[in-house]
């Protein structure tokens, strides 16, 4: 359903109450290392600012727990988002109560205040509906460009939404319901899936959905060797779900695509390695279908040679390609190989759909150098999750319809 969208507002001289996700990673200094999330923002904000809106911003940053901690504080991200956009972002240390109320209120048009941290407050995650009123007091409009706190029901997300009249989504939540709604509805063919990560139980929902639509997985990560193992190979040590009801699922999961004849390929071989640290040596697996195996005192890290050159041949002739997960121990040098080489693939595909779904693959991909390579990549991890799997997002659901 249509969504209501800041496009559609007229917002001078009129308060809009903004939900952003500023939970940007910070050193032990209080330095941002990470801005991304503030400049995902901006066009937003310019655009009602240039409107010539009163705009109130409140996000959270990190899990202080309900109790209000310096070391959570969004100052440092109200100087950053200052720098960013060149003009000056002024702040309350406070999100709710007389001295927010007064600093709204003495707004001017076009000017920008950014709240203290949400989650200095229980009510928050409580969604609180007397804490929602407090903060819907702000605004006369509420726009929610918070796509990754989107599959939460807070205060901030879905609480307020009931306090204010007119509620809208901002430019990047409208993008990530158009690459991962819209664009995967009829995909262009063929289209490909990478699945990575640790655990197969936690995208078996993903999976069951895209094999309606998908024409090929490509399987990687430690979700690989779960596959393996069920499929009666040995891994070593390798991580994996070793409980019954996750061999059943990865059974089930290779009979599906089996029946629906939809390729599903999963790593052909393992890079593994004696020595968990970076720049350890590292060997591969013969082929698994050739009888390959990963030695009992040593654990798989990384997808082998031959999966490579496999998965990188799959995703040249995809049509559309969206990768959620990693294929190994990315984070880690040396054991990146394989990671690298799918998100390449992607970036050298200029002809397909290529989605980045969120979480440690935008980690990697802009690790890599692929980010501004690919056409989508998003911004929230359990969101992006949850929406792909058909999930209703309570942020989202709470915005009003057209």
């Amino acid at each position: 359903m249509a969504k209501l969208s800041i496009r559609d507002l007229s917002p001078a001289g009129k308060r809009v109450l903004m939900r952003v996700d500023f939970n940007v990673p910070q050193d032990k200094d209080g330095n941002i290392t990470d801005d991304t999330r503030i400049r995902a923002a901006i066009p937003s904000i310019e655009h009602l600012t240039k409107a010539g809106a009163k705009v109130i911003l409140m996000s959270h940053l990190g899990r202080p727990k309900g109790e209000k901690n310096p070391e959570f504080s969004l100052l440092p991200v109200a100087k950053r988002l200052g720098e960013l956009m060149g003009t000056d972002v002024h702040f309350v240390e406070d999100c709710v109560g007389a001295v927010a109320d007064e600093t709204v209120s003495n707004l001017g048009d076009g000017e920008i205040l950014l709240l203290e941290n949400v989650r200095f407050y229980k009510g928050e995650t409580d969604n609180d509906p007397e804490f929602a009123a407090q903060l819907g007091k702000h605004g006369d409009i509420f726009v929610n460009d918070a796509f990754g706190t989107a599959h939460r029901a807070h205060a901030s997300t879905e609480g307020v939404t009931h306090h204010i009249d007119q509620c809208a989504m901002g430019f990047l939540i409208e993008k990530e319901l158009k690459f991962l709604v819209e664009e995967l509805e009829s995909p262009k063919s063929p289209f490909v899936v990478i699945m990575g990560g640790a655990k197969v139980s936690d995208k078996i929902k993903i999976l069951e959905r895209l094999m309606e639509k998908a024409d090929a997985f490509i399987i990687g990560g430690a979700m690989a060797n779960t596959f393996r193992l069920a499929q009666g190979y040995d891994i070593g040590k390798s991580f994996a779900e070793r409980t019954d009801e996750a061999m059943e699922l990865a059974r089930g999961i290779l009979k599906t695509a089996e029946d629906k004849n939809i390729g599903f390929h999963v790593a052909a071989d393992t890079r593994y390695t004696r020595e968990f640290a970076a720049n350890a040596p590292t060997e591969v697996t013969a082929p698994w279908a050739e009888g390959g195996s990963v030695p009992a005192d040593a654990e798989g890290i990384d997808i082998g040679d031959k999966a490579i050159e496999e998965f990188a041949d799959i995703i040249s002739k995809a049509g559309t390609v969206i990768w959620n997960g990693p294929m190994g121990v990315f984070e880690k040098e040396g054991f990146d190989i394989g990671t690298r080489a799918v998100g390449k693939a992607m970036a050298d595909n200029s002809s397909a759909l290529t989605i980045v779904g969120g979480g440690d693959s935008v980690t990697a991909a802009n690790q890599f150098g692929f980010g501004d390579k690919m056409d989508h990549m998003s911004t929230g991890g359990g969101a992006s999750l949850e929406l792909l799997e058909g999930k209703d997002l309570p942020g989202i659901a709470a915005i009003d319809n057209v």
